[in-house]
């Protein structure tokens, strides 16, 4: 366990230092959760937003939303993907971004990785979350 989560984060010193990442993760002993990609829809199923911040901020709320319904929280989240359709606006706007995440994941940074796609299912989407929480033993 460490001062930040119930998981072990390595950062080695022989890679270069992460910004808004963890270079490895080692899960506690305990329940693994899978969560389906998130985009930014609402109850309804349509965006909340035509633009990346706002989308990344509802896609954020709902991967919260999700691992609150299996138990978990942002802090037992072992791995995040995101997708996105415009990697050049996503790192224009990272500033705002950090925010909308310290907002909903706070400072747990698991195993993170960007990947720049074509397009998402919804056309308008522009970001999907997608991730892997563990719950470890002595919270389950």
């Amino acid at each position: 366990m460490n001062a930040k989560g119930p998981h072990e984060i390595l950062n080695p010193p022989e890679l270069a230092p992460p910004l808004g990442f963890s270079h490895a993760v080692v899960p506690a002993v305990g329940r693994t959760v899978y969560l389906g990609g998130q985009t930014g829809v609402g109850l309804d199923g349509e965006l909340r937003s035509k633009e990346l911040v706002g989308q990344f901020d509802a896609a954020a709320e709902n991967v919260v939303t999700a691992l609150n319904a299996a138990g978990a929280n942002p802090e037992h989240l072992v791995s995040l993907q995101i997708f996105t359709t415009d990697v050049e606006e996503y790192r224009a706007r990272t500033s705002e971004l950090a925010e909308v995440y310290g907002r909903h994941i706070g400072r747990h940074y698991p195993a993170i990785a960007l990947f720049g796609i074509e397009r998402l299912w919804d056309a308008e989407a522009m970001v999907e979350l997608m991730g892997i929480a563990v719950i470890p033993d002595s919270v389950a």
